[in-house]
């Protein structure tokens, strides 16, 4: 399956690709091990499609690797991946300096334990300056939680004569997210065979092209995330337009 990337147009890649990572737990079953098991087997697919979305010339790939949601699983699996996760940055921040890749991550960083958001914040100090491409971390994140913060923040600014009823847009509103910065993702990916979005990038998902695959995340391999990326070439984006418009454009 190797063979799919010379499928790819280069000229046609999305700039920023979310991916859903489900189907650890189910994976770490089908291996007669504990969900724990999974997780760790699931940083060898988060480093193999990062590096592949790199090479391809990928500029933004945003994980979902933590829901506010996840915090009512059991409290060893929780307490499990934060120490997953402090060990995952700590090990793979010399590969992503080598690569020029940047990290970054949105959603309630405040609610992390101390040790897993020092070393996050460690983590995006000493990328910063990378410009190949960004990894974003979705950590206790929600997109309700983001959309009524941006609100809250909104309502303050109106509140405070700053800023006018009449000038909000949907621009505006934008940028009152966590994303501001970040182009909304043109593809977002969910493996495991759930379809659904689970409170994730809601807003920013609003044009995205939604891939799904029955492949649990710890065996999604590159040549998997090439099938997604010809799968979003072959379909038609038309934003609300009609196919005859779209032509008439080109």
């Amino acid at each position: 399956m190797s063979s799919l990337i010379k499928d790819i147009d280069l000229n046609k890649l999305p700039a920023h690709i979310a991916i859903i990572m489900d189907g650890n737990g189910r994976w770490a079953k089908t291996h007669g091990k504990p969900r724990v098991f999974g997780h760790k087997n699931g940083v060898l697919a988060v480093r193999e499609v990062t590096e592949a979305a790199a090479e391809l010339g990928i500029k933004y790939l945003t994980l979902y690797a933590f829901s506010t949601e996840n915090w009512s699983r059991p409290s060893f699996e929780v307490n499990a991946l934060m120490a997953l996760l402090v060990e995952t940055v700590k090990r793979e921040l010399s590969t992503l300096n080598k690569n020029n890749i940047r990290l970054q991550a949105i959603g309630d960083l405040s609610k992390l334990p101390d040790m897993t958001r020092k070393t996050l914040l460690e983590g995006i100090e000493q990328t910063k300056n990378n410009t190949r491409m960004t990894l974003i971390l979705a950590l206790n994140y929600s997109s309700r939680w983001e959309i009524v913060e941006a609100v809250k923040k909104i309502a303050t600014q109106v509140n405070d004569g700053l800023l006018s009823v009449d000038n909000i847009t949907s621009d505006v509103f934008s940028e009152y997210l966590t994303t501001k910065d970040i182009p909304d993702p043109e593809l977002m990916i969910r493996t495991s065979g759930e379809h659904r979005i689970s409170n994730y990038l809601l807003w920013q998902a609003a044009y995205a092209e939604l891939y799904f695959t029955s492949v649990l995340w710890p065996d999604f391999r590159r040549e998997h995330f090439y099938q997604a990326l010809l799968d979003f070439q072959g379909r038609e984006r038309r934003f609300g337009k009609i196919s005859e418009q779209l032509i008439e454009v080109q």
